[in-house]
């Protein structure tokens, strides 16, 4: 696979500030100190962080992890993102199912050639599904963060919400390193559990045809304090360096193509059913 070029970034053309008419400016996206919605994002994180613990991410990987619950193509768990509204998300309120298209068209009018990386975009945040399986939201959307280490200062609402968290209680889980050796790679940490890393689990289990940065950006495009924060460095492997362009990369579409200028999905969906067919057709197991 070519290397991407950064030395170019495509998605400038994308930002609020140069996109005439769709309104916010960059610094005003991810406000987490004030606006119309803070009061259910923060109550979303405060819940968050007291009961994302070590014992509670792997309980839900082990009842997650063999992805046999049902069978659905991907078209219809997207129709199914028609009713989720991400309660941790400061800049939109309106279903997950058109923020999928947004991201999606952003990265195929910048990358045009790059017909995986367009699904990527669709697919990003289909793991929301679990909030319709009787899951809370704040076990499926929001930033995540590694469990059994230091919190690191990029956490959001790092300073309010943690304080009922019983893993913060435990020493050997507030050292710098916790439960993990240095650089030992980020597959190999506890991550918060949520959307990401069930949508990873359902590609890895029905064997989506994609290249590994798709898996890799599914996997940790909510992981901010990492990518955007630059914090937990120091668990980090050569694979999850390489890997950071990337989810840089596409961090950009997932965050900046927020608008309330939505697509008309019916319009789009014959593209994105001939990708589906490309990459991962039929019915899956989730």
């Amino acid at each position: 696979m070519k290397v991407l070029n950064m030395e170019f970034d495509p998605s400038e053309v994308y930002r609020p500030e140069t996109d005439v008419g769709k309104g916010k400016a960059v610094e005003e996206y991810r406000n987490f100190k004030e606006g119309p919605l803070m009061d259910r994002v923060y109550n979303t994180y405060l819940l968050m962080h007291t009961n994302q613990t070590v014992e509670f991410v792997q309980k839900k990987n082990e009842e997650y992890g063999g992805c046999r619950r049902l069978q659905m193509s991907i078209m219809e768990a997207l129709d199914l993102l028609d009713h989720v509204v991400d309660e941790s998300d400061p800049d939109v309120d309106f279903p997950n199912s058109f923020h999928a298209f947004q991201t999606a068209e952003g990265i195929r009018k910048a990358h045009p050639d790059k017909d995986w990386f367009h699904l990527v975009g669709l697919l990003h945040d289909m793991g929301k599904v679990l909030a319709l399986a009787g899951e809370p939201q704040w076990a499926v959307v929001g930033d995540t963060f590694p469990v059994g280490c230091k919190v690191q200062p990029s956490v959001v609402l790092r300073e309010s919400t943690f304080h009922a968290n019983p893993d913060m209680k435990n020493p050997s889980y507030n050292t710098e390193f916790g439960l993990y050796q240095p650089h030992c790679g980020l597959a190999n940490v506890l991550m918060s559990w949520g959307h990401d890393e069930y949508m990873y689990r359902v590609m890895k289990h029905n064997r989506f045809a994609l290249p590994p940065e798709a898996f890799y950006m599914i996997r940790f495009h909510s992981f901010y304090p990492w990518h955007t924060g630059g914090d937990y460095m120091h668990l980090c492997n050569e694979e999850d360096l390489r890997m950071l362009p990337w989810v840089k990369e596409f961090n950009k579409f997932d965050l900046y193509t927020k608008c309330e200028d939505l697509p008309n999905p019916e319009e789009l969906k014959p593209y994105y059913q001939s990708l589906i067919d490309k990459y991962c057709p039929g019915q899956l197991w989730w």
